[in-house]
């Protein structure tokens, strides 16, 4: 006789979560840069990792589909001395809807050495009514190195007519210069993130953002030249020395790409990778 154990059975599986860990490390050759050491594991995929010109273009992949509470993604990549790599995402990363109390997790640490050219360019990042998300980027360069970083978020999709009502966000931003921190950038939002951004110090109904991050040995020669450039949403400074700081608002996605794609291309000085144009 077999006796069914009802209390394993009526109670509710642990919900599965993703995880993801990747670790690229390019190394000069010659003229250009290959792979150096090349890790993933779980949903983290680097695809395609192959050297473009000087650099040594790697697209990230999260084969979960998307982020949601309780799942882990870490991204660690290195620019040693003379090295250049630009990183991008195959798709926008999109971030879903969270059970209570759980929140999903993306941390990406950039390392580059003396003489080094690293571009961090995912894509966007989708949030969907319910999400909760904390994310971090720290960068540790060495001063004679070149950063182009960007990092762009999107509240729900306007053609889709979405509205993120109900949003906890925590997104940060730490560099470091030759062990010193020189610039940081926090974003908190709680609740309705779509009322919030309605108010003219925050968004003044903006609902797609995005910040930029030029930083090398005399960036701030082309502040003038970023300005220039800028709609009337946007904004650039240089807060220290060696360093420029870009925030970009927008009504939608679309236009946000109007001004970001141009100024990327401009301080990248090369065409952006391809999964840009898809």
């Amino acid at each position: 006789m077999v006796i069914l154990d009802v209390l394993s059975i009526s109670s509710s599986p642990p919900a599965q979560r993703a995880r993801g860990a990747a670790r690229v490390v390019a190394r000069a050759a010659g003229a250009g840069s290959v792979i150096g050491e090349l890790r993933q594991s779980g949903s983290s995929k680097l695809l395609f990792p192959r050297p473009r010109g000087r650099s040594l273009d790697v697209v990230t992949l999260n084969t979960a589909g998307g982020v949601t509470g309780g799942d882990e993604f870490e991204l660690a990549a290195g620019a040693p001395d003379g090295a250049q790599m630009t990183i991008s995402t195959q798709a926008a990363e999109r971030i879903y809807r969270a059970l209570p109390g759980q929140t999903g997790r993306v941390t990406t640490q950039l390392q580059l050495g003396d003489g080094a050219r690293l571009n961090w360019l995912p894509q966007e990042t989708i949030l969907f009514d319910g999400a909760a998300l904390r994310r971090s980027l720290r960068i540790d360069m060495a001063a004679s190195a070149q950063l182009l970083a960007c990092e762009a978020l999107v509240f729900g999709r306007t053609a889709m007519q979405e509205r993120v009502t109900d949003l906890w966000l925590r997104d940060r931003i730490d560099l470091f210069r030759d062990g010193q921190l020189v610039f940081f950038d926090r974003l908190r939002l709680d609740g309705d993130a779509q009322s919030c951004l309605t108010q003219a110090a925050v968004a003044n109904g903006g609902l797609a953002m995005a910040s930029v991050l030029w930083a090398a040995p005399d960036a701030e020669t082309a502040l003038g030249g970023i300005r220039a450039d800028l709609p009337e949403t946007a904004g650039a400074g240089s807060p220290v020395r060696d360093l420029v700081f870009v925030r970009i608002v927008a009504s939608d996605s679309f236009e946000l790409r109007k001004t970001l794609v141009p100024l990327l291309t401009r301080l990248s000085n090369d065409p952006l990778p391809r999964t840009w144009t898809i």
